[in-house]
């Protein structure tokens, strides 16, 4: 797909986004759009999916490890055609299958329940270890927060998956340098995040995260790589596409007002138009 079409989707994904938190009056807005680039990437041009055949036995997997991100993860799957994207507007409200952490028994498209920071990469790596025993190729893809890296558990998954080689997983890292306290090299930094990785065994790629030609090399490098799972570190930029949300620590798990969506909305459809 051309860059110019992702950039389109990238978009309307942050509208969406935007939308559903602010449908929601609850949610975290600023990580899902730091990663809305990634979602796009992964569900526009990457990962082999049928939203037509959601549980496809050969599809490649996804897993949300930062779970609370749902608002962009939604936002990827219904412009994807897994559901309708009018179903947005039903985010966390009772009865939706739109929880506020992804559900796998109810929401299409959803590999993986999950929300808990840390465990989702070790989900990932099963099953990406059932993909070695079962002698199948698809590739296993999750995406963890900088913040969410803090978490032990995180490096015992990572432990397990260089010590058993695990060439379909790809570990993805949105590097937007907050979390809910503030700035994560203050709170309890992760610094370097490259390095730890490839202590523990990985291919490590350092990339721009909202950069279309960066992620699709990036990719394309992670797919060639062979004997090793692979790190991504995408640098990316908290509340990514509105201005006042834009490395604001305060947006982690906010929603607008009525004035502030409308303003959000408004410079998303003036960058639409560009």
């Amino acid at each position: 797909m051309e860059n110019k079409k992702l950039m389109e989707f990238a978009n309307k994904i942050r509208k969406d986004i935007l939308t559903a938190v602010y449908s929601a009056k609850s949610g975290h807005p600023g990580g899902s759009l730091s990663a809305a680039d990634i979602f796009t990437y992964l569900y526009f041009e990457e990962m082999n999916i049928d939203p037509q055949n959601p549980k496809k036995a050969d599809r490649d997997r996804f897993v949300l490890s930062k779970g609370h991100t749902t608002p962009g993860y939604y936002a990827a799957l219904a412009n994807r055609g897994f559901f309708p994207t009018e179903d947005i507007k039903t985010f966390r409200h009772v009865g939706s299958y739109l929880q506020g952490h992804p559900d796998m028994k109810h929401t299409p498209g959803v590999d993986m329940s999950s929300g808990s920071l840390g465990q989702g990469i070790s989900a990932a790596v099963g099953m990406a270890i059932s993909a070695k025993l079962s002698n199948e190729d698809y590739k296993v893809y999750t995406l963890l927060g900088d913040g969410e890296i803090q978490e032990g558990q995180v490096w015992e998954a990572a432990m397990l998956a260089g010590h058993r080689h695990l060439d379909n997983l790809i570990v993805i890292i949105d590097n937007n340098g907050l979390q809910i306290d503030g700035d994560i090299a203050k709170v309890n930094s992760p610094y370097p995040i490259d390095k730890k990785f490839e202590a523990f065994n990985f291919h490590v790629i350092n990339v721009d995260g909202h950069d279309f030609d960066a992620l699709r090399n990036a990719f394309n490098e992670a797919k060639a790589v062979e004997g090793k799972p692979v790190a991504i570190i995408e640098k990316t930029v908290k509340g990514k596409g509105v201005s006042f949300m834009e490395n604001n620590a305060g947006w982690h798990g906010k929603a607008p007002s009525e004035s502030e969506y409308l303003e959000a909305m408004a410079e998303l459809e003036k960058e639409g138009a560009l």
